[in-house]
């Protein structure tokens, strides 16, 4: 049994933060026009949370083992952290005080149960699925295998948000807003990377898409963190045209890692005439072979 290394995230993760707050931000007097830096110096930082310089150097360096949850309350106000970053670094801190064996397993393929598959079939007029914290899709309603009917192209199953905003030559015209969509997707990941270190899974489809990706090695070393529970969507389906959906997310409790995501349209918008429009679509989906579900065949 090991304590997990994450001592390079942590560094990484407080350097950002400091740099994207000004002395003025932060509401410190600013001597002289020369500063190396672009944001706050440490000291400036061990100020504001009221540690000293040294104890701070520590902290950025990676080291949070034993860290009060005090101390953390404090930098994440000196630091102006939002919700997620928060909620970051503490699952940082977390992660480095837990003890997790030195090799990575992979976890057994996650399953939907029927009676979640039960509730996706019974939403016929708004498009669901169930997905991870690496956003594959594990399943879906039928309406919902029409509106991502772009990602299903691929017959690798489950199919993966990240793998096709990243890798798939029709991302772009999918999603019109692409940099805010691939943003967006990363932060997620990131967030879940904090959360889950130990997620070989999502080791691996980091490691691939850092290989195969610029655009997604780029965002990827910002260390930009979000939470997924609500929002908006813009994409243009091929089949109904432009779609400006809301979507919640809704974990599942008895399924740690799952949730739930159901798209609506606005009430008398054409939005919500294009998913009726895309309703009548899905309908002619048995006659294209549509897999009953987003898993492989050796999975069901």
């Amino acid at each position: 049994m090991v304590v997990v290394d994450n001592r390079d995230e942590i560094r990484q993760f407080l350097a950002s933060r400091r740099a994207k707050i000004t002395p003025q931000q932060a509401g410190l007097p600013v001597y002289g026009g020369n500063r190396r830096v672009a944001g706050l110096r440490r000291e400036e930082v061990a100020l504001l949370a009221g540690v000293s310089v040294d104890y701070y150097t520590r902290l950025e360096r990676g080291n949070l083992s034993g860290v009060s949850e005090g101390v953390l309350d404090a930098l994440a106000r000196a630091l102006q952290l939002d919700e997620a970053e928060r909620g970051h670094l503490f699952d940082l801190a977390r992660a480095a005080n837990t003890t997790a064996r030195s090799t990575r397993r992979r976890p057994a393929p996650q399953r939907v149960r029927p009676g979640v598959q039960r509730i996706l079939d019974a939403l016929t007029d708004a498009p669901a699925d169930v997905r991870n914290g690496r956003r594959d899709i594990l399943a879906a309603n039928r309406l919902g295998y029409a509106l991502y009917s772009e990602m299903f192209i691929d017959p690798a199953r489950p199919a993966n948000v990240a793998r096709f905003v990243f890798l798939s030559p029709r991302a772009r015209e999918f999603f019109p807003d692409w940099e805010g969509a691939a943003n967006d997707l990363v932060a997620n990941l990131r967030t879940e990377a904090g959360r889950n270190p130990y997620d070989r899974g999502l080791q691996d489809l980091v490691g691939e898409l850092s290989t195969r990706s610029q655009e997604f090695r780029t965002r990827w070393t910002s260390h930009n963190v979000r939470y997924h529970h609500t929002g908006r969507k813009h994409l243009h389906h091929p089949v109904v045209g432009d779609l400006q959906l809301t979507y919640e997310v809704m974990a599942l409790p008895a399924d740690p890692g799952l949730s739930l995501v159901v798209y609506g349209g606005e009430p008398g918008s054409a939005s919500q005439d294009g998913l009726r429009l895309l309703a009548s679509w899905a309908a002619t989906l048995n006659q294209l072979n549509q897999p009953a579900t987003a898993q492989a065949p050796d999975q069901a």
